[in-house]
């Protein structure tokens, strides 16, 4: 970044850290203890499709990679894929190792620009739905508690972060953690 740079304002966007995402399995403890929202076994990975052979090859290679890991393909309103993986919910370190290695492949592929998010989801006695979704611009995790009607449920998310802060590099700016209305795992 230049000074020009500096002096209008723009600064160099946060490289996405993949490898954050390993640091979930010790994060659901923490939540856990602190919420009673365990581990569901589900979790999806959202990216713009591309079009073309390249990307086709690369989504048959994804699915050679997560082997006979159950995997759901769907599209959403917005025209973004989503795929969800489906773990057992005490397998949590299994499931983020499937995440990682789709993103893995959709970033080393070049198609790191079209990945938005990841997410890995949670639910309590109650059956409240929870998800701690990871955006790749920011390189940051939020919280993400769905209610009926599409509407949220802040307090539980400020619960959440706070829980977490310790364990994860939270986005700190509540305008971006934006609603993940019917995403899939939720």
């Amino acid at each position: 970044m230049g000074w020009l740079d500096a002096l209008l304002g723009r600064s160099k966007p946060v490289k996405p850290d993949l490898d954050a995402l390993f640091a979930l399995p010790s994060a659901a403890v923490t939540l856990q203890a602190a919420t009673g929202f365990a581990p569901t076994g589900l979790g999806s990975v959202c990216f713009r499709p591309a079009e073309g052979g390249a990307f086709a090859t690369l989504q048959k290679d994804i699915g050679e990679l997560l082997g006979d890991v159950e995997v759901e393909r769907s599209q959403d309103a917005y025209g973004y894929t989503w795929l969800l993986v489906r773990r057992t919910p005490d397998d949590l370190s299994a499931l983020v190792t499937d995440l990682h290695g789709v993103n893995s492949s959709l970033e080393a592929a070049g198609f790191g620009p079209s990945l938005l998010c990841s997410l890995v989801s949670f639910a309590d006695e109650a059956g409240r739905g929870l998800a701690i979704v990871y955006l790749y611009k920011q390189g940051t995790f939020y919280p993400f508690a769905p209610l009926s009607g599409e509407r949220r449920d802040n307090a539980l998310e400020l619960q959440v972060r706070g829980a977490l802060a310790g364990e994860l590099r939270v986005e700190s700016d509540l305008s971006r953690w934006f609603p993940v209305w019917g995403a899939p795992g939720i």
